[in-house]
């Protein structure tokens, strides 16, 4: 069941040339294409559960542990991220977690979202893949039921941890198909290319899953080629320093490979000096499908309606270049002939 449509705020009001507002920005119906579930964790929840759980945080409060949300770069952002996970322990945490994601998901207009999780880094602490799977699938469900919001769910491999890891987990993975549609390729890029991960691809390929790849973040826009050429991925994630080659450029807009670019997580972890310097717009420009996500938006500094409004506000962004962002995330999605449909129907009712 998909009938729960959030309230909208159309941008009739406002001209296809000038900005929209924050409410008609939070109100664009939307897909959310890289997420994180992990990167969802909020401080009060991390230490909410830290309690229930018994796990002792190395922070004396909510507030110094919001205060470490600070990042010189990827890595200092992947030593905290994986030191607040500990927390998350029992299937049940693991939808509570998801549970409050897509609440406020649904207050910045998803409509349907594609989430990562990193079962590699839960396996190693002793979990069972299939109960961290469960836990998120259970609010997915009641997410569907209650907010009309649609979904998938990306296994991601650790491109920092073994190649014979990620077929493990791959292995392990194959197992729930039913709930996973795809796999994906993240945390620490530079020094691991995509080419190490060619025959975990192909494996997931021929098992019929969807493939994503985090390329051209930190790393070079040759590691964006070698996840198109060697994963042969379906969208790149991140992928913004494909502005450095005009002929990758072109392919991508050719082949209409979707980039899920996300504005704020590029900023915090220094991979563009400031807001007002992403090649966001540049990629549009250029005829790329790009697509504006939140990435680990607790970690970041916003949700997907925030990134949209802190796109407006530092690079301005018209309702038409808003709407065009909103459909481009839309066809990227995995989701169904029939939903993505619909979602173009709402897009189109918000653009008055």
């Amino acid at each position: 069941m998909t009938d729960a449509v959030p309230a909208v705020s159309p941008a009739s009001s406002t001209a296809p040339h000038a900005s929209p507002s924050d409410a008609a920005l939070l109100a664009l119906p939307k897909a959310e294409l890289h997420l994180h579930i992990e990167g969802t964790l909020e401080p009060d929840l991390a230490f909410e559960l830290a309690g229930r759980n018994g796990v002792s945080l190395p922070f004396a409060s909510v507030e110094e542990l919001a205060g470490a949300y600070e990042f010189d770069d990827l890595q200092s952002f992947l030593d905290l991220y994986y030191a607040t996970m500990d927390v998350l322990r029992t299937a049940d945490d693991f939808a509570e977690l998801t549970r409050r994601y897509l609440a406020r998901a649904a207050e910045q207009g998803v409509r349907h979202v594609e989430l990562f999780f990193d079962p590699q880094a839960h396996v190693a602490r002793g979990l069972r893949i299939g109960e961290v799977i469960a836990g998120i699938g259970s609010a997915l469900d009641e997410a569907e039921r209650d907010l009309g919001i649609t979904s998938g769910l990306i296994l991601c491999f650790l491109r920092d941890e073994p190649v014979e890891s990620a077929e493990q987990i791959l292995s392990a993975g194959l197992s729930h198909t039913d709930r996973i549609v795809g796999v994906g390729l993240d945390s620490a890029e530079v020094g691991y290319p995509p080419a190490l991960f060619e025959a975990v691809y192909r494996r997931a390929r021929e098992a019929g899953l969807r493939v994503v790849a985090h390329a051209g973040e930190e790393g070079p826009a040759a590691y964006v080629v070698e996840a198109l050429d060697l994963l042969q991925v379906e969208r790149v994630d991140h992928g913004i320093r494909s502005i450095e080659d005009p002929a990758l450029l072109a392919r991508l807009a050719a082949e209409r490979i979707a980039l899920t670019v996300c504005p704020l997580s590029n900023v915090r972890l220094r991979a563009v000096p400031d807001l007002a310097d992403h090649p966001l717009h540049r990629l549009d420009e250029a005829g790329v499908l790009v697509t504006i996500n939140s990435d680990d938006p607790a970690y970041f500094g916003g949700y997907v309606g925030d990134n949209f409004i802190a796109v407006r506000d530092a690079l301005g962004l018209t309702a038409e270049q808003a709407a065009r962002y909103a459909r481009n995330s839309i066809e990227a999605s995995f989701a169904d002939d029939r939903r993505k449909a619909e979602l173009i129907t709402e897009l189109e009712a918000w653009r008055g």
